[in-house]
């Protein structure tokens, strides 16, 4: 599993001819490391007097932000483990009705660059709640975050494109195409 991972071996992998990680999961880990900025500043934050009035919003912010840094972080296993299949897939034989069909299942399956996305979007909507209530002095490691944050998404997007591009069901294709671009549009106004 990629989380098991040190940095060092992630960053050789993920250098390497390897199928995973690739860009899923890079975008995992790099909103995980954009998530863990923006619960630095609310650790930063907690406890000071001049934050006092938002300390019960910090307590609850500082526990969903560590559930989110672990869902992002997450999210590079869960790319792998949905890749595989998806790149043996291409390689499936096309040469009946029931090879075509379970390859297009396989593809078709391919979800987890959405659902990474739509993590993604509420990691970006919690770093802007910290950069208003969080310590001034750490306001720009929030800015970074959410461009960390920003950059998954739009990386995590090229991967839901690229899947719904060789999909024969073009209604299921569609919808994803929609719900992604959805989530860029959100996600990018609240970055921005």
């Amino acid at each position: 599993m990629m989380t098991d991972m040190n940095m060092n071996e992630f960053l050789n992998v993920l250098s390497s001819k390897e199928p995973v990680p690739g860009g899923g999961g890079a975008c995992g880990y790099v909103a995980a490391v954009g998530m863990s900025l923006g619960n630095m500043v609310l650790a930063l934050t907690t406890g000071k007097k001049k934050y006092a009035e938002y300390q019960d919003e910090i307590e609850k912010l500082i526990v969903r932000a560590n559930d989110l840094t672990k869902e992002l972080a997450e999210c590079m296993d869960k790319d792998a483990k949905a890749f595989k299949p998806l790149s043996e897939a291409y390689g499936l034989p096309k040469d009946t009705d029931e090879q075509l069909k379970h390859r297009e299942e396989v593809i078709a399956a391919s979800e987890a660059p959405l659902s990474m996305m739509e993590v993604i979007v509420e990691a970006i909507g919690l770093i802007d709640r910290i950069s208003v209530i969080g310590s001034r002095l750490a306001i720009s490691d929030a800015g970074v975050g959410v461009q960390m944050c920003k950059a998954a998404l739009n990386g995590a997007s090229l991967n839901v494109y690229i899947n719904t591009k060789l999909m024969k069901d073009t209604d299921v294709a569609d919808d994803m195409n929609t719900r992604a671009d959805e989530l860029i549009i959100r996600g990018n106004q609240m970055a921005d």
